[in-house]
């Protein structure tokens, strides 16, 4: 006998995401001359580095609470080679970006996420700081923090302990 579940769908994130969108990609490279992308630790991307693959990814997930989710990003696949004298160029990465939005029917609203080989596959978010792309981390974040007894975070306020045994939390 099947199982059907009553259950209400909400446009939130699993985790904190960037702020930086395809269209603010867009307009930051209209006014890149050299592409350059820092990492968290202030170290930089190596210049010949490609960009792989650009998609969108959708999830659809349960929270802890019981609520399903729907998060829907545009990722960037960066990756370095050997090939050292290789350069992306802005006009070749906006090409890029123009007929994988084309093909994908890419939103231009949607966050964008980057995916780095580090000691794995690493994921980030993008920001840009006038002078240079910088790599976010991500952090993961209790979307019914209400049902699993977290109290929003008060400045003044450490919480030390965050799921009560029993409470159906994570």
């Amino acid at each position: 006998m099947p199982l059907h579940l009553n259950v209400h769908i909400a446009c939130s994130f699993a985790v904190k995401l960037s702020t930086m969108t395809l269209q603010d990609f867009y307009s930051q490279l209209d006014h890149t001359q050299e592409l350059s992308f820092a990492l968290p630790n202030g170290g930089l991307v190596p210049a010949h580095f490609h960009i792989t693959e650009v998609g969108q990814l959708d999830r659809i997930f349960l929270d802890c609470g019981g609520v399903m989710r729907k998060e829907s990003v545009v990722n960037l696949q960066m990756y370095t080679a050997e090939d050292y004298d290789h350069r992306l160029t802005v006009p070749k990465l906006v090409g890029i970006l123009a007929s994988s939005a084309q093909q994908l029917q890419l939103r231009g609203d949607a966050e964008l996420r980057v995916e780095y080989q580090g000691a794995t596959i690493e994921v980030y978010g993008l920001s840009h700081d006038g002078q240079q792309f910088i790599l976010t981390a991500l952090q993961t974040d209790c979307l019914a923090k209400e049902k699993c007894g977290i109290p929003e975070k008060n400045p003044q306020q450490t919480v030390q302990s965050a799921c009560a045994p029993g409470s159906g939390c994570c």
